[in-house]
């Protein structure tokens, strides 16, 4: 039987207020949530969401500071800054990207390789970081971008400061050069600076090694912008720090005829001041246009450098090894007098020197007879050196060489040096697992080949130590805090008299093999010592087909030609190394080196020489670049027959082509 539910009045009444109950409560507990919640973002989330409103509405820019100026000696600028031109892209702002790209090709003749790389740029973009469209445009291009930038949306034409090196390439292995950060340099300090469109970095030379330096400190303008990042005005503005000056103990005028001077040839040139170690010039040579790498070197000029087989792109000065050749010789007398060997004492050289079954040869085949230490010096003869340097041994010889820097580790700010070797028999043995020296290596190492290597820059101070007496240390920055030059050397005076006088003969004397570079200038005199280096082994067929490393053999083969030179001879102010690759012959730097010392004391005249010898070399250093590009630029094209190809261009209008 089925049972009915009896539905009253009170029952009614009791149903509806449970409902309502739950649900007041069900209300209640949401709206305290929803307090609770508002309280949390007001209160507790307050900061963080009044600084995320804040960057959504104000654009924060870095400011690329200016880079320190690098100065010589004298206060000349020898890298500075000049305003540039430039046009990025803003990503969250550009629309129709496509279309944007399409005008600003027009305008600024974007190739299609500076589009993909643009657009591979826009693909990788965060936020508001710029995008580089070009860089060190025009005025003009910057104007008419600039003038139709509302119709450009997310394009940002900008104006600032890039770096400039009047000398060009004759400064170009002392300052280095600037480039943009990569990512690797990112990577190290997170730096936003370092990603920021305008900012470089050293790359090179100083540029890199001063970095800090030099680099200052960014600034920063702080913009307000809409939600779709229109710019609606600027708030503040902190000025950047500018970066240090660099001042330099290097002569800019010096330097640049240094360079100049140096002509064609693959080589390098130093000049150091004997009171105050200061470097005055340094120069290798061919080099590269430090402004190309500043503005961002192109592919057809880094394939024309890294082919280039003169090397332009190292510093010969810093990382060129050479045997010294016979410019040793002035350090072996010091090794011997120091030893007690008689400077009179006489050697007969027949023009070789006889050890077991092997004959060491001098220089001059018919020998140079009877000579004593002053003529020997003066006149380079091998056989002298050979006989004595057995008598005191390598050891000894290597002490001196290091006495007077060969081989030494030089303070200086410039990247990637390279030290040489001065052997003896505690470095062979440990060299070569135990090999033991020879007398064959002392004779070898006597004349500067075999195993000893140095570095122009070396060479110079050898010069410039046996020109003072004192343990001199180059410089190449200006600094007060820098202490009074070197102690004594502790070499006999009277022994260093003897080696001046002997290497004043080598130019001034009757005997000498440097004449070539008498000064000339009132009674002003040089000496020097100079030094031809094999770069192969000549055997005793060659040596009878006198197939020596001069003419007819091939540029790579050919002997180098060392000098090293001081002056005056009284009371030496300066001293210089100039290193030619493939020279042939030791000779060959005298003339350079009398250049460089007479361009200190009469540069009329050594500016005149320059001028006749650079007619014969087809020009300055910089339209001989202008040349080398033109050649290698139409390396593969064939001159049609009975036609004679074009000439080159000569950068002068009027003058005849070379």
């Amino acid at each position: 039987m089925k049972r009915t539910r009896i539905i009253t009045e009170q029952s009614l009444a009791f149903t509806f207020s449970r409902r309502a109950f739950f649900l007041g409560g069900a209300q209640a507990a949401v709206g305290t949530l929803l307090a609770g919640r508002l309280a949390w973002l007001s209160i507790a989330q307050n900061e963080r969401y009044t600084s995320l409103s804040e960057s959504n509405r104000v654009q924060l820019t870095l400011v690329p500071p200016r880079r320190g100026w690098i100065i010589d000696r004298n206060g000349r600028p020898i890298a500075i800054n000049r305003t540039t031109f430039r046009v990025d892209i803003i990503p969250n702002q550009l629309k129709n990207a496509e279309a944007v790209l399409g005008q600003l090709r027009d305008i600024l003749a974007l190739t299609a390789d500076d589009l993909d790389r643009i657009r591979t740029d826009l693909a990788k973009a965060r936020g508001y970081q710029p995008v580089p469209v070009a860089e060190n445009i025009d005025y003009e291009r910057f104007a008419a971008v600039s003038v139709r930038q509302p119709g450009l949306p997310g394009v940002k034409p900008a104006s600032g400061y890039g770096r400039y090196y009047p000398a060009g390439a004759a400064m170009a292995h002392v300052t280095g050069y600037v480039g943009t950060a990569s990512a690797a340099d990112y990577d190290k300090s997170r730096d936003p600076l370092l990603i920021t469109p305008g900012f470089k970095i050293g790359k090179e030379g100083l540029e890199k090694t001063m970095d800090l330096w030099l680099r200052g400190k960014p600034g920063a303008m702080r913009s307000e912008v809409t939600a779709h990042g229109k710019v609606v005005r600027e708030l503040t503005t902190s000025p950047e720090v500018p970066g240090n000056a660099l001042q330099l103990t290097i002569d800019a005028g010096l330097q640049r005829y240094t360079a100049a001077r140096l002509g064609p040839e693959s080589a390098s040139a130093v000049m150091v001041d004997v009171k105050t170690g200061g470097i005055l010039a340094m120069a290798s040579m061919p080099a590269y246009d430090p402004n190309s790498f500043s503005d961002g070197i192109s592919h057809f000029e880094w394939d024309l450098l890294s082919n280039d087989d003169h090397l332009p792109l190292t510093n010969k000065v810093m990382q060129g090894l050479y045997p010294p050749g016979s410019t040793v010789k002035p350090m072996v007398a010091l090794a011997l007098l120091e030893a007690g060997v008689d400077p009179h004492q006489s050697v007969n050289c027949t023009g070789r020197y006889r050890l077991g079954s092997s004959y060491f040869h001098c220089w001059r085949h018919g020998g140079h007879g009877p000579v004593d230490m002053h003529r020997a010096i003066a006149s380079s003869c091998d056989v002298y050196f050979y006989t004595m340097a057995r008598l005191i041994g390598i050891d000894r010889i290597a002490a001196m060489a290091r006495k007077l820097g060969l081989g030494e580790r030089f303070d200086l700010p410039m990247p990637s040096q390279r030290y040489g070797t001065v052997p003896d028999t505690e470095w062979k043995a440990r060299r070569y697992k135990g090999a033991r020296w020879t007398t064959a290596d002392t004779l070898n190492a006597t004349i500067g080949q075999g195993y000893m290597l140095s570095n122009p820059l070396q060479l110079a101070i050898m010069a410039a130590r046996i020109a003072s007496g004192t343990a001199l240390v180059p410089r190449l920055i200006v600094n007060k805090n820098h202490g009074p030059q070197g102690g004594s050397l502790g070499i006999a005076p009277g022994h260093l008299d003897i080696v001046r006088e002997a290497m004043s003969g080598v130019i001034n004397g009757p005997f000498g093999t440097g004449f070539s570079g008498r000064l000339n200038i009132d009674d002003l005199l040089m000496a020097g010592k100079t030094g031809t280096a094999q770069v192969r082994r000549i055997t005793m067929a060659m040596r009878r087909a006198g197939n020596f490393g001069t003419h007819g053999v091939p540029w790579k083969y050919r002997d180098h030609g060392l000098f090293v030179a001081f002056a005056p001879v009284h009371d030496p102010r300066y001293a210089v190394s100039v290193v030619i690759e493939h020279g042939m012959h030791g000779a060959s730097g005298a003339p350079i080196a009398r250049d460089m010392i007479t361009y200190l004391y009469n540069r009329k005249l050594a500016e005149s020489r320059l001028a006749l010898l650079e007619q014969g070399w087809g020009g300055t250093i910089e339209q001989r670049m202008e040349r080398k590009a033109y050649a290698w630029a139409r390396r593969d094209e064939q001159p049609a027959a009975g036609t004679d190809p074009p000439p080159p261009p000569t950068g002068e209008e009027g003058s005849d082509p070379e």
